[in-house]
């Protein structure tokens, strides 16, 4: 697997705020990079474009002013095979509106990512739904979870694949402070194990990870 490097933003803010004055920002139209390795907290209020960043940083959005590069490649100059290639081998994402199906299974929502990626076995899956207090669950359908267990889901799915980076998009919003801390406790391992880099958004549920640096939005 061949892993990628820095991510970086050149000038970039989401083109829905252009002409917009006023905003003060350390990403927006500012020069930022994102380094394999190190974990970044990007602090925002609502609807200042948390969730319009990530996007960006995964490629599945260009509606955006200035460059985005991996590697010192232009995303936007990327085949549609090798944002899907990046997708599976080195960039995860967890939405904040999570994107389970709750006619499924949590094992069935888990092995859709799964089956692409073949990264985890069964047993490698149950431990994780099992150190989130969620594996009682594995058969059950998603629709029965409470939000909190569905977001417990939605990140053991998000860990089912190689990264470099991991996207988090309002990860613990729905978590007390205990699963908070199991949950960071197993992503913090993961991404160790890796050697990823972890971008988490937060309105201020901040997930419990030591991070390298914070990034007000």
């Amino acid at each position: 697997m061949k892993h990628i490097g820095d991510i970086v933003l050149h000038g970039v803010l989401p083109s829905v705020f252009a002409g917009i004055s006023g905003r003060e920002s350390q990403v927006w139209l500012k020069e930022v990079v994102f380094r394999r390795g190190e974990t970044c907290l990007v602090e925002a209020e609502s609807g200042v474009g948390k969730s319009s960043l990530c996007s960006f940083i995964y490629g599945s959005r260009h509606d955006y002013l200035g460059s985005i590069t991996v590697d010192g490649e232009d995303m936007r100059r990327f085949t549609v095979g090798r944002l899907c290639d990046m997708r599976v081998h080195n960039v995860s994402l967890l939405p904040q509106e999570m994107r389970l199906f709750p006619e499924l299974t949590v094992m069935e929502n888990i092995d859709i990512k799964n089956r692409l990626t073949s990264w985890k076995t069964r047993k490698d899956i149950l431990s994780m739904l099992e150190r989130m207090e969620i594996a009682d669950k594995a058969d059950e359908p998603v629709r029965r979870l409470s939000i909190g267990q569905q977001q417990r889901v939605a990140v053991v799915r998000a860990l089912c694949q190689p990264f470099d980076f991991l996207l988090l998009d309002e990860p613990v919003s729905h978590l007390d402070m205990r699963n908070n801390s199991i949950v960071a406790d197993v992503i913090a391992g993961e991404a160790a194990v890796q050697g990823a880099g972890i971008i988490a958004t937060s309105v201020g549920y901040n997930i419990n990870l030591d991070f390298d640096r914070t990034l007000r939005l």
